[in-house]
């Protein structure tokens, strides 16, 4: 039950803002939306939840909000625990997709709205309205009715409400989802030049894998309820831990062998189906005669590469050549497997390389990452837990 209590800051030396214990989300009792969260969001930290629709971030975004409960578990803000406190204590701000703006009333009285429900003076209002108004570059638009706003400008409206009454954590649920590409890019370095200049912790829900890039310090990236990996945008592209991470951030090839043998560099030797042998970098532990997944982004293959230059040097047959302004894209037959993509910078035209052509392909062997098929444990501890309910 929610209570009257409001979110203490203690005078602590600790940086972790946000803490998840062990939290399960179940709407029926059999089912769990989120399963076993653990995760520490530092102070003034930006962290994105990933992950495709239904896999469980949007949820964890209400939960702390208040606007769901937990099924078990506990979420603290500042090592306090709120489930018992009301959303409107927790010193939270919101931002939604479809912007939830008052229609009938002006700019300056939707951002009036959170201040007046907690009380603050008349006076006090108005210079707030000014502040966040300031803060998201629409000062002047006070009396402006939302239907009189462009998509960007009702968005930017909706952040400085959230801001208005300077919480201490901002929540983001697919806020640019309604925007263009042009004006979603844009929005997404304003986003980014507001937490950098504000004391703010953001937590930020996106499918989008370019955007969780460009705004986060630290990405969750989500599946079935359950992270899979959380690091920095370099490490989650550079050195996924599954095969679901490589794949979802970022274009990747993947592949399946046998490791052979494993360097001391912690080189393996991969066979895959024939007789091509694949040298990559072991991103998680192995041992010979262990299954792989190996992942290659489409970037760090060349072609027609000169000899000995690569470890992983294999000929090609061009499927398909897509043009695609300042790359090509094209899809083809290597090492038994169709539909490979290889990346080539556009600098001499499209004409180089074209469907049919036979050519041979390369890359080194610390651009390729090997990674533990766990696909059979994975889809048991789903099955598992989708019918376990926590209470």
């Amino acid at each position: 039950m929610h209570t009257e209590k409001e979110v203490q800051v203690p005078e602590t030396s600790s940086n972790t803002h946000i803490e998840f214990e062990h939290v399960y989300k179940s709407y029926d009792n059999e089912s769990n939306v989120v399963r076993d969260l653990n995760l520490k969001i530092e102070e003034n930290e930006f962290l994105t939840l990933l992950g495709p629709s239904g896999s469980g971030k949007t949820t964890c975004l209400m939960l702390l909000a208040g606007f769901e409960p937990i099924s078990s578990g506990s979420i603290k803000i500042h090592g306090q625990p709120i489930q018992d406190i009301l959303p409107h204590k927790r010193n939270i701000g919101m931002v939604f997709q479809n912007y939830a703006l008052f229609p009938h009333m002006s700019v300056g009285k939707n951002l009036e709205f959170p201040l007046e429900v907690r009380g603050v003076s008349k006076s006090r209002r108005v210079e707030s309205v000014e502040r966040a108004l300031d803060l998201v570059q629409l000062s002047g638009f006070e009396n402006r009715k939302p239907s009189q706003l462009s998509g960007g400008q009702q968005q930017r409206v909706a952040i400085a409400r959230a801001l208005v009454y300077e919480p201490s954590i901002v929540l983001m649920d697919e806020p640019l989802g309604a925007l263009d590409r042009r004006l979603r890019e844009e929005m997404q370095y304003e986003i980014r030049r507001l937490h950098q200049q504000l004391d703010v912790t953001m937590i930020y829900v996106t499918h989008d894998q370019q955007e969780a890039m460009v705004l986060s310090d630290r990405v969750a990236v989500f599946q079935d309820g359950l992270v899979q990996q959380i690091a920095t945008p370099e490490t989650l592209y550079e050195e996924p831990g599954r095969v679901f991470v490589s794949s979802f951030i970022g274009d990747n090839n993947v592949l399946y062998g046998v490791v052979k043998k494993i360097e001391d560099n912690e080189i393996c030797h991969v066979d895959l189906d024939g007789d091509n042998r694949v040298q990559a970098l072991a991103v998680t532990h192995h041992n010979p005669g262990d299954e792989v997944w190996l992942t290659i982004r489409p970037e760090r293959v060349s072609i027609r590469p000169e000899k000995d230059t690569y470890t992983n040097d294999f000929p090609a047959i061009v499927n398909d050549v897509v043009f695609m302004g300042d790359h090509l894209r094209l899809n083809v037959t290597t090492c038994g497997v169709r539909d490979f993509i290889v990346k080539i910078p556009n600098i001499v035209g499209h004409g180089g390389v074209l469907p049919g052509d036979e050519i041979r392909i390369g890359w080194a062997a610390l651009d390729c990452r090997a990674i533990a098929r766990e696909i059979n444990l994975e889809q048991k501890e789903i099955a598992t837990n989708e019918k376990t309910y926590i209470p």
